[in-house]
């Protein structure tokens, strides 16, 4: 699959060249119904970037948006977290860059660091989603949607992949960095309900999940093909 070319994939992040990419931490999301601890404290998105950071040694360390979560006053937990982001990027020489999500609305009263709406990497693009990109390439990493696969009852976060699905172009969808947001199990959705206008067609995108235990990323079916699977 050409979309993952050069790609490594770690937890819920992938390395392309010397760049982590992760998405969607939406730190300081508060509780919502269903979960009964706040979302976004950050204790586990920390650790397991320091993991990532400490494991690939990046340059770059990519926030591919939705850092924050939509809020009229910055939560101080999230302040925190922040911080700990950046200090855990700085430990290992890495460049902190956030490409801005439609959550971030506060996101500049609180980081002052690099921001860039689409941050190439060689001849790929990271950005959101939330908004086609202005950018040409020959690959695109995206955020946005959240998505998960349920296998054998148990939900899973997952990236999707696929090849020449914008524009001719590969793409890359990650899933969130937070492991206390659900996600959407993206074989129950049309493609009308994908949030991301770059998603156009979704059956050739295939899941993939990154397995903790063996350290090895599994390859699901197409999103047709699994739709066909009694």
């Amino acid at each position: 699959m050409d979309a993952l070319v050069g790609v490594t994939v770690a937890d819920r992040a992938i390395i392309i060249d010397d760049t982590l990419v992760i998405s969607d931490l939406h730190i300081g999301k508060a509780a919502s119904s269903g979960v009964q601890l706040p979302v976004g404290g950050g204790d586990n998105m920390v650790k397991r970037l320091e993991t990532l950071c400490h494991v690939h040694s990046p340059e770059t360390v990519v926030i591919a948006g939705d850092l924050l979560h939509s809020f009229d006053t910055i939560p101080r937990l999230a302040e925190e977290t922040l911080t700990r982001i950046e200090r855990t990027a700085g430990e290992v020489g890495a460049n902190l860059v956030v490409t801005p999500g439609n959550h971030d609305t506060l996101l500049e009263t609180l980081w002052s660091g690099d921001l860039s709406p689409e941050f190439p990497v060689g001849e790929t693009v990271i950005t959101h989603g939330h908004v086609e990109p202005e950018t040409t390439a020959e690959r695109y990493v995206i955020g946005h949607d959240h998505p998960t696969i349920a296998v054998e009852g148990t939900r899973y976060p997952c990236i999707l992949a696929g090849d020449g699905m914008y524009n001719d172009a590969d793409l890359l969808v990650l899933p969130s960095f937070n492991d206390l947001v659900r996600g959407v199990e993206v074989t129950e959705l049309s493609t009308e309900e994908f949030l991301s206008p770059m998603l156009t067609s979704v059956r050739e995108l295939r899941p993939i999940v990154y397995d903790t235990g063996s350290g090895e990323s599994l390859q699901f079916p197409t999103l047709g093909e699994l739709r066909r699977q009694p």
